[in-house]
């Protein structure tokens, strides 16, 4: 059987940029999400900003240069050591950047319309290019010298899910020895407006789960991982299963039923070859929007039953958008490291409210552990358009 090996990964969010700042935030219940008005003039909003120093993009060309981007060699820096041993084993040719994003270099083109709107002209240095989705994977190739296929899935909050299992496609068609794949995005007031637009961004911290909730908080961030069909010294975490479907239901709200995001699940678990009863974990996608939680609590009841520990992770990083499942599966990665042998689990933050309409699922209380190492995790991601992603991770040695 082939299996698709995690074998290093690079995490930068609103916790940390550091495997070990991540975790100690993460296991200690320590939010990331802080109130700004940055992106929201007008309107305080708690959002998942990163707040570490980010790499200079000066040395990339211009059509390169963004905050995006930025935070994208943030992530590679490490790893990247394994993926130059890879390129340097495999050859520039058998590796291949597949990233999900959703706003790539917009937050630039915004501070270019201020200008314009302050002088009546572009900044002289303005290019488009930035804004542009595939803007991370050509970076990132451009970045490592890279020759093997290059590209971006964009479907909102699922995309680094669809390119992870794309990145899995192509080291299965054979195209690819080894990918380095994830996603990231980055805050910008395009998104926060739009989410505002539509309702559903919170003026407190996201209460997934709760009667109180009022919706989500943006977020930024990056994962990526290098995977490849070799096992690593990473602790043998490896993408099992994955599993894609469309709800074709609303343009911005999840099918009530959750037809589509119980195929989703159960094609993952189908790939991996696991039933429901095996999963250690599951991380929900948990937006705090009534909706979401609304349906994909009944979802996890009906396949998991009211057992299976279960959190959202959004409390701590903000919804990183196209970011949002490659981040949330970093945090499953280093959940299933050697050095978790009790299985600490991500905790689940809320105000303990729960919402009576719901199903009573086991959410985690901060410090809690299995008691014994992680072997199975699923994580889940349901975007706009009803575009569902759900990957299956597990230790395989």
């Amino acid at each position: 059987m082939l299996n698709f090996y995690l074998n290093a990964c690079g995490i930068i969010c609103a916790l940390g940029d550091s495997h070990a700042r991540v975790k100690a935030r993460l296991y200690a219940g320590d939010s990331g999400v802080a109130t700004t008005g940055a992106w929201s003039p007008g309107r305080e909003l708690p959002l998942g900003r990163v707040l570490a120093p980010l790499p200079s993009v000066e040395h990339l060309p211009p059509r390169q240069r963004s905050r995006n981007n930025a935070l994208a060699l943030a992530a590679l820096a490490q790893i990247r050591p394994a993926v130059e041993e890879a390129v340097a084993r495999h050859g520039a040719d058998r590796v291949g950047v597949v990233i999900g994003t959703s706003t790539s270099g917009i937050g630039e083109t915004e501070q270019a319309i201020r200008d314009y709107c302050a002088n009546g002209v572009l900044p002289p240095d303005f290019v488009y290019d930035p804004q542009e989705m595939g803007s991370p994977a050509v970076m990132l190739a451009h970045e490592l010298g890279l020759s093997g296929p290059a590209y971006v899935h964009s479907s909102a909050c699922s995309s680094s899910a669809k390119a992870m299992a794309s990145a899995a496609r192509l080291i299965k068609m054979g195209l690819c020895d080894a990918v380095l794949t994830g996603g990231v995005d980055s805050l910008c007031a395009f998104t926060v407006a739009g989410f505002a637009s539509l309702e559903s961004v919170s003026d407190e911290r996201c209460n997934p789960m709760s009667v109180n909730r009022h919706g989500i908080n943006i977020g930024e961030g990056a994962a990526l991982f290098l995977m490849s069909a070799d096992a690593g010294d990473a602790g043998d975490v490896a993408l099992l299963g994955w599993g894609e479907s469309s709800d074709g239901h609303h343009m911005s709200a999840p099918d009530p039923a959750g037809g589509g995001a119980r195929l989703a699940m159960t094609q993952a678990l189908e790939r991996a070859g696991l039933d429901a009863a095996r999963i250690d974990y599951v991380n929900m996608h948990g937006t705090a929007t009534p909706q979401n939680d609304a349906m994909e609590s009944r979802v996890i009841e009906a396949l998991f039953g009211p057992e299976v520990p279960v959190s959202s992770t959004k409390p701590f990083t903000g919804h990183t958008l196209g970011a949002a499942a490659a981040v949330e599966a970093a945090l499953c990665w280093l959940a299933m490291q050697d050095d978790n042998p009790q299985g600490r689990l991500p905790p689940h933050l809320w105000d303990g409210a729960a919402d009576p309409a719901l199903p009573a699922l086991n959410l985690v209380p901060t410090g809690a552990a299995l008691g014994r190492p992680l072997r199975h995790v699923l994580s889940s991601s349901f975007a706009f358009g009803g575009s569902n992603a759900v990957l299956v991770l597990g230790r395989v040695a």
